[in-house]
C-alpha cells in the first residue's frame, strides 16, 4: 500500500495500542496524495481555468525540455544567483546559463544561506513504514524527508541535517519537512513541519537552531489543522512573514501573517488569497501572490498589506523572489503545463512603484512549480543605501535679551 500523508495537518489525534505514536489519519487520508491536497487547499499553486489538469491558459500543452537542459534567456544576465528545482533537481541560473547542482529526482525547496555559502533544499528518501492503524500493523512506502544542504560549487557532497523520521520499536513513520528559510544570521531555520511528534502537531511554522537541530515551535496561531506555509525571514533578521491557511467554506482563504521574534507575538496583515510571501532587500515592502477567481498573479504589498502594485495580470504567475539589489523580481509563470522563470524590472524609489519591460528567463524549462525560486547576490554588488540626510536645524524668531537694571 502506497501512503502520502496530509500536509494540510494533523486533525484528530489519538492514542496507539502500546503506547505508539499515533497518526492521526484514516486509513482513506493516508492514501491522499498531500502536496495536492495543500496545493488545492491553499492556493499555493496556480488556480488555473480549466479546474485541476489544466494546461495554464487554455489550448494544448507545450513540451519542456528534457530533464537535463535548461535553456537561458541571454538577456537574463542578472547580478548573483538564482536557485530553482526542475526534475527534481537542484539548479543554480547565473550570467546567461544555468547548471545542474545535484542528482537523484528527490529534491525541492532549495534557498540560499544569506552568505551564499550554502544552498538548503528538502530531499525525499523512499522507504518501507510500518504503523498501527485501527488497531492493525499496516505496511506503507514512505517518501521520508531530510534537510540538506550543499556547497553551491558543488564540490562536496550534501550535508544531512535533519530526517523526518519516527520510529518506535518495530515501527517506523514519518513527518513533514517544508521550505527552509535561512535566518540572516544564518544560525536558524524557519520551515513548517509537524516534527518532531507528528501525532501533536499539525504542519506548522517552527525553527531549527543550526547548531543544536532542536526544533522550536513559536507561538504563531493556527486554524486547525491547516496549518501555516511559506515562511521567510525579514532582512534585519526580527520578523518572519508566513502564510496562516484557512478555509472559507469548501475554498481556501490563505492570509500572510508577520510574527515578531523580539515580542513573541503575530498580527495578520493581509485578507483571504494572499500566499508566498518575500520581504523587499530593505524589509519595506512584500511581494506575494494573489489568488482570485481568474487565477494567481504577482503583487506587491506595503507594511500595512495594502496592495500597491500588480505585477502581472495573466492568472498564471505565481511565487515571487526580490533581487537583493531590490531592483527586480523574479516569478513563476505556468503556460500550457510548462513552467518558466520570469523577471520584471521594478522601481520602488518612489511611489507609485513602476515596472519595466518582462524577460523569460528561462525557455521551456519545465521547473517545478511546488518550489519556489531564490536568489542570492554578493555583498560588493549590492549598492549601499544614501545616508539619510541630517535635517536642517529649526531655526526660530530671534530675541534680544533685555538690558540687565542697574545695579542699585
Amino acid at each position: 500500500m502506497t501512503a502520502r500523508r496530509s500536509a494540510t495537518g494533523r486533525g484528530g489525534r489519538s492514542s496507539l495500542d502500546a503506547g505508539l505514536l499515533a497518526p492521526a489519519l484514516s486509513v482513506a487520508g493516508l492514501i491522499v496524495v498531500g502536496l495536492l491536497s495543500l496545493g488545492l487547499l491553499t492556493g499555493n499553486l496556480p488556480a488555473l481555468p480549466g479546474g485541476l489538469g489544466s494546461s495554464g491558459n487554455g489550448g494544448p500543452s507545450r513540451t519542456a525540455t528534457p530533464s537535463n537542459v535548461v535553456i537561458v534567456d541571454p538577456r537574463a544576465d542578472v547580478p548573483g544567483t538564482i536557485v530553482y528545482v526542475k526534475a527534481g533537481n537542484v539548479w543554480l541560473q547565473h550570467g546567461n546559463r544555468a547548471d545542474q547542482l545535484t542528482t537523484g529526482g528527490r529534491d525541492s525547496m532549495a534557498s540560499f544561506s544569506p552568505d551564499g555559502a550554502w544552498v538548503y533544499f528538502v530531499r525525499t528518501t523512499p522507504e518501507a513504514g510500518l504503523w498501527r492503524i485501527n488497531g492493525a500493523a499496516r505496511r506503507f512506502r514512505l517518501a521520508t524527508p531530510t534537510l540538506m544542504r550543499i556547497d553551491p560549487d558543488g564540490r562536496s557532497e550534501p550535508e544531512a541535517l535533519l530526517t523526518g523520521r519516527v520510529t518506535s520499536g518495530s515501527f517506523t513513520w514519518s513527518y513533514f519537512l517544508r521550505q527552509p528559510a535561512v535566518s540572516p544570521d544564518g544560525t536558524r531555520v524557519a520551515l513548517v513541519t509537524d516534527g518532531p511528534d507528528p501525532s501533536k502537531s499539525d504542519v506548522v511554522l517552527q525553527v531549527l537552531d543550526l547548531a543544536t537541530l532542536q526544533l522550536t515551535r513559536i507561538n504563531a496561531p493556527e486554524n486547525e489543522p491547516l496549518g501555516h506555509q511559506d515562511p521567510v525571514w525579514s532582512p534585519d533578521g526580527r520578523s518572519i512573514a508566513y502564510v496562516q491557511n484557512a478555509r472559507d467554506g469548501a475554498r481556501g482563504a490563505p492570509v500572510i501573517a508577520v510574527y515578531d521574534t523580539t515580542t513573541g507575538k503575530a498580527r495578520v496583515l493581509t485578507g483571504p488569497g494572499y500566499t508566498t510571501p518575500i520581504w523587499s532587500h530593505r524589509g519595506k515592502y512584500l511581494a506575494a501572490t494573489r489568488t482570485t477567481a481568474f487565477g494567481t498573479d504577482v503583487v506587491i504589498l506595503d507594511g500595512r498589506g495594502t496592495e500597491l502594485l500588480r505585477v502581472t495580470n495573466d492568472g498564471r504567475s505565481f511565487a515571487p523572489v526580490w533581487s537583493p539589489v531590490g531592483d527586480a523580481i523574479a516569478y513563476l509563470v505556468i503556460d500550457h503545463g510548462v513552467t518558466d522563470l520570469w523577471l520584471a524590472p521594478i522601481d520602488i524609489a518612489g511611489l507609485p512603484i513602476s515596472e519595466g519591460e518582462r524577460i523569460q528567463m528561462t525557455i521551456s524549462a519545465g521547473l517545478d512549480a511546488g518550489s519556489r525560486p531564490d536568489w542570492w547576490v554578493p555583498e560588493d554588488l549590492i549598492p549601499t543605501p544614501p545616508p539619510t540626510p541630517t535635517p536642517p536645524p529649526i531655526v526660530g524668531p530671534s530675541t534680544t535679551a533685555a538690558p540687565a537694571s542697574p545695579s542699585p
